[in-house]
């Protein structure tokens, strides 16, 4: 049985979530993993062509493009490497990655409230999961560390990017539930927002910063300013007419 005391239950109701910001701060880790790759590269006969301002920015532009699908992460990885006079960096590809992954428990910190309202969430009977653009096994490491043992769906591996309709389809999908009984909470209104509302759920909005909703964009269902008000907004979309 579910159930959390002097709270409805949420069986029936699929909820998805956004991961980074919204779930957990990861404090900028893929940046940190190339600039440890590069020291790896330079212990190892590469070159350094400029300052770590001017690396940092190169890093940047390389994530910019790959988190807007212009180019996967191994192919970013490859660019970086080789502008460094490496002349194979397959070697390197799968350093990054794990470098990358072996990050998330140093470096991510879940948001407030985040593993409890994962924990009650479920003990009310919801069908939970992740969607989230960038790449596994990161992203699901990432989840591991807010102790959340379900799916995750990430972008790299989906063939899509939110907000692109075959971002959300595939959340559906995996969640086997009609639209309007799934509930996604994300803290990106052009990304999160707008790709859900499109795809015909309903939408959260994880304003934990006091930023203000881009005009003309469709509006989220429900404005929370921190997780921990996520269980009441979620209340009214567990009754039986939505």
């Amino acid at each position: 049985m579910f159930g959390v005391p002097g709270k409805p239950s949420l069986a029936g109701l699929g909820i998805g979530f956004d991961l980074d910001h919204t779930l957990i701060i990861d404090n900028k880790l893929e940046r940190v993993a190339f600039l440890r790759l590069l020291e790896h590269i330079v212990d190892h006969g590469g070159e350094q062509k400029s300052g770590f301002e001017a690396q940092g920015k190169q890093i940047d532009e390389l994530l910019v493009a790959q988190r807007a699908g212009r180019m996967t992460i191994e192919d970013a990885v490859r660019l970086f490497v080789r502008d460094h006079a490496v002349s194979d960096p397959e070697p390197y590809v799968k350093q990054f990655l794990d470098i990358a992954v072996s990050l998330v428990d140093p470096l991510c910190v879940p948001q407030p409230h985040a593993k409890q309202v994962l924990r009650e969430l479920a003990r009310r009977g919801a069908t939970i999961a992740i969607l989230s653009n960038g790449w596994n096994p990161l992203q699901e490491k990432k989840a591991r560390r807010l102790g959340f043992g379900g799916s995750v769906l990430a972008s790299a591996q989906i063939g899509a990017q939110k907000p692109e309709p075959q971002a959300f389809a595939a959340l559906v999908k995996l969640l086997a539930l009609p639209q309007h009984k799934i509930v996604y909470v994300g803290d990106d209104p052009r990304v999160d927002i707008v790709g859900a509302v499109a795809a015909g759920m309903r939408a959260i909005w994880m304003n934990g910063d006091g930023m203000s909703y881009p005009t003309g964009a469709p509006k989220p269902h429900a404005t929370i300013t921190s997780l921990d008000e996520l269980s009441d907004a979620l209340t009214v979309f567990a009754q039986p007419t939505l």
